[in-house]
């Protein structure tokens, strides 16, 4: 009598070759700093409901007030009181600032930990040699932040227009200011955007993790203080000129101030002259800043592959 014997073989463990697999490697690789980012994007997502909250209480602290209370006005002692005006604006301004300088640690994080590390300790030459070429190993380090940056910031940013209420500027701040202009508006999707290709070019620039991540910071500066820099430049100005003094008002943003003449010098009426962007201009000088971060996100982006493609077969 004879037994059967049927050979059974173990399938064979193989390394995910499609795109499906590279987006898991690479949240493995990096699922640090994924949960880092969803702590941040829930962090961030209860401080604005909580300001929401707290929106209408905060509100009266800046409106009339008479003593004793008269003609429908809380008396002034009330109006004194109130603290959450404080808390209020202390957390919008918090989460604003977080998303203006949003492009810093995305730079910093794609040059030293997403490129320069793995390029530094031969992670990324041990994935080439399994069917994934240089260029899809870099395209799906730079699509899958990309997208759960581009998502978390969103999501964050139209929270943060959502809890500013009527944007207020004594409880919001002025919206021209570096931080809330950055803040407010697709600029701060694109800078995070821009950081992250600059990262990623600094990586592969050198190819380690320290000096890359450094790299990529003072690439993100230089950008973004170029940026505030000519920010006023983006869009052509209104000018106003009358006799004497005037204000502005405070949704305006001053450029310039200063003296000029109707007619010749010493002949002429002296009339104070005023260069600035009225609130109307946000949307126009968002939209060209976006470009241009876009623009740099998408050359940084480029060179990154150029440079790839040279230094490897």
């Amino acid at each position: 009598m004879t037994t059967a014997l049927t050979a059974t073989t173990s399938p064979v463990a193989r390394t995910p070759r499609g795109p499906r697999g590279l987006i898991w490697a690479v949240l493995r690789v990096h699922r640090t700093a994924l949960i880092l980012w969803g702590l941040a994007l829930v962090a961030a997502t209860a401080v604005l409901i909580w300001m929401s909250a707290i929106a209408d209480d905060a509100r009266p602290a800046y409106g009339g007030c008479a003593e004793p209370p008269t003609d429908g006005l809380p008396s002034c002692s009330a109006i004194e009181a109130i603290t959450a005006d404080d808390i209020y604006s202390d957390g919008i301004a918090l989460i604003t600032t977080a998303l203006s300088w949003v492009i810093f640690p995305v730079a910093a994080w794609a040059g030293g930990a997403l490129i320069g590390r793995e390029l530094e300790n031969g992670t990324a030459r041990l994935a080439w040699t399994q069917s994934v070429s240089p260029t899809r190993w870099l395209a799906a380090k730079l699509a899958v932040p990309a997208v759960l940056l581009t998502a978390g910031t969103g999501t964050v940013l139209l929270l943060n227009l959502w809890a500013r209420g009527d944007d207020n500027p004594n409880l919001v701040g002025d919206w021209y200011g570096p931080d809330q202009f950055t803040g407010i508006g697709p600029v701060a999707v694109a800078s995070a955007l821009a950081g992250l290709a600059l990262g990623a070019l600094a990586g592969l620039l050198w190819r380690r993790a320290l000096p890359a991540a450094g790299a990529g910071l003072v690439a993100a500066l230089l950008l973004y203080n170029t940026l505030e820099y000519y920010r006023e430049d983006f869009w052509p100005t209104v000018t106003r000129a009358e006799k004497g003094e005037f204000e502005l008002p405070r949704s305006a943003w001053q450029t310039h101030w200063g003296w000029t003449w109707d007619g010749d010098v010493g002949e002429g009426t002296p009339l104070t002259t005023a260069a600035f962007h009225p609130q109307s201009h946000f949307w126009p000088l968002q939209y060209v800043e976006t470009g241009i971060l876009l623009a740099v996100a998408a050359a940084a982006t480029a060179a990154a592959f150029w440079l790839l493609r040279r230094r490897t077969p």
